[in-house]
């Protein structure tokens, strides 16, 4: 009997437009001890795909043009928050390489300085067009790389993606494998009745190229709010399968990385699952993600945005001169993160916003 999807509560943000009573000078910790150095920064919410688990084929619902941030506001936030400690940007989407000036982006983050030298400039993408902008990519400064990628069949990707752009993605895959950047990781969602019988299939492929396959657990993040976690595929039933091919060691070391990782065969190969629901890891979480509309928000799950627009385009707000009411925001934002997601909770309600919507 095919599981029927189940509609979850779905509740929209709350807007917070001024900074609170966080503190107002050193790192950016929470009240749970988190040291955050991650900012992931959505560039846009438009995507060259539509794949079924994340938008619908018609009718989205874009964000306005004029609400998108350019790219000085981006590098204003990247340059103050590097001052409160972020080492890392993630530059994310929807697909970021459709942002025109993508290559502009990447080189002015890459210039910025932090306490302890240059940041790190890492990009998630489809890999749809990144044969051709990867060269420029690296030579602005990028220095990491993960491409999705949920299936090696043709017309299995048709289907789960409305568009038949594979042979693309294996184009930027070989590209990146062919560049210094290291470590390459493929990012897939594994999905019940979908590419649950492929997943070795997807590390075998990973390995070839010198990838390393990250699965991640469906979560309750699609613009149709109808997940289900009854018909998910888990951590355990990820690693029971790839265990039926491969001996697979746990590598210690995880830190705050969101991807447990195992030694297939001792090595040196590796594969990573990313387990936000059944094995969540927001005890170390260091993460926080910024909209392409400006939105700070402290987690994936969050009922919370924290409006940076307010504070960079509010009556009085000057160009170089806002830089201690974005960091006011940033601390506010880190402040009020929750101990967890809750997504076992009872009382758990989706974010209106998709995954596209918010940025991975």
């Amino acid at each position: 009997m095919t599981a029927v999807p189940v509609v979850i509560g779905v509740r929209a943000p709350e807007v917070i437009t001024a900074p609170g009573t966080a503190p107002t000078s050193g790192a950016l910790v929470d009240t749970h001890g988190r040291v955050h150095r991650d900012l992931r920064i959505s560039l846009t919410d438009r995507c060259s795909l539509r794949c079924t688990y994340c938008m619908p084929e018609q009718g989205n619902e874009w964000l306005a043009r004029t609400s998108i941030l350019s790219t000085d506001e981006i590098v204003e936030v990247a340059e103050v928050a590097a001052a409160l400690g972020i080492r890392t940007f993630r530059l994310t989407g929807g697909e970021p390489l459709l942002r025109a000036d993508i290559v502009d982006v990447v080189r002015r983050i890459a210039r910025i300085e932090g306490e302890d030298g240059p940041v790190e400039v890492a990009m998630t993408t489809n890999g749809i067009s990144l044969a051709k902008k990867l060269p420029d990519l690296i030579d602005a400064g990028l220095t990491r790389l993960n491409i999705s990628i949920d299936t090696v069949d043709r017309q299995r990707f048709a289907d789960l993606t409305r568009r038949d752009r594979l042979e693309d993605v294996f184009e930027g895959i070989a590209a990146a494998a062919a560049s210094e950047l290291r470590p390459l990781k493929l990012n897939a969602v594994a999905m019940r009745g979908v590419n649950d019988d492929e997943l070795t299939d997807l590390v075998a492929f990973a390995m070839e190229v010198g990838a390393q396959l990250r699965f991640i657990e469906q979560m309750p993040l699609d613009a149709g709010h109808t997940w289900d976690r009854s018909t998910m595929v888990t951590r355990e039933e990820i690693l029971e399968r790839l265990g039926e091919r491969w001996q697979l060691d746990p590598v210690p070391g995880r830190g705050g990385a969101p991807a447990e990782k195992w030694r297939i065969d001792g090595g040196p190969h590796e594969v990573g699952v990313i387990a936000s629901v059944t094995a969540p890891f927001c005890g170390a979480c260091d993460r926080l993600r910024l909209t392409a509309d400006g939105q700070l928000r402290n987690c994936l799950f969050s009922n919370a945005e924290y409006d940076l627009t307010a504070v960079m385009r509010g009556e009085g707000a000057v160009p170089g001169q806002r830089a201690d009411a974005i960091a006011g925001m940033l601390r506010s934002c880190v402040h009020g993160k929750l101990p967890g997601h809750a997504i076992d909770d009872p009382s758990f309600l989706q974010p209106a916003r998709g995954m596209n919507a918010i940025g991975g």
